[in-house]
């Protein structure tokens, strides 16, 4: 008897942790395709960005997009919002970032697949990236 409490604590903790931590897409915008490569979350743009989030939006079309979607909406069947709680500052900080574009990232909290490392960008680069996404997140309510 006295094993069975703690097993099933834990047990209980486990599924609050996989209900909490599963990743919720909110709705696609208005006329998205609900096919693969739509918008899986809705994106509020903010009003204005500092000179850095500016240069990283440039920097994001040009090298995230691709995967992650205009305005970081994520991609069905192709790569996460990371305008999404999951990616809030106290989760994954800013360096891991820039972790993920140097190394890549082993598929952790989404089904899409492990991320390749992106060639071709800085630390300045990515930390522009970095900025516009936060922006992004303030203006969704993510901080």
């Amino acid at each position: 008897m006295n094993r069975i409490l703690p097993i099933a604590g834990a047990a209980a903790l486990a599924a609050l942790a996989v209900i909490l931590l599963r990743p919720q897409a909110g709705p696609a915008p208005q006329g998205a395709a609900a096919t693969a490569g739509g918008a899986l979350v809705q994106v509020s743009l903010p009003d204005s960005l500092l000179p850095e989030a500016r240069i990283g939006e440039s920097a994001f079309a040009a090298k995230c997009a691709t995967c992650h979607g205009q305005n970081a909406a994520g991609r069905d069947g192709i790569a996460p919002p990371l305008v999404h709680r999951i990616y809030e500052p106290s989760h994954h900080g800013d360096e891991s970032f820039q972790l993920a574009v140097l190394r890549g990232v082993r598929a952790h909290h989404w089904t899409f697949g492990d991320m390749p490392p992106v060639d071709g960008l800085t630390r300045a680069d990515v930390a522009g990236i970095v900025a516009y996404v936060r922006a992004l997140q303030r203006a969704n309510g993510i901080d």
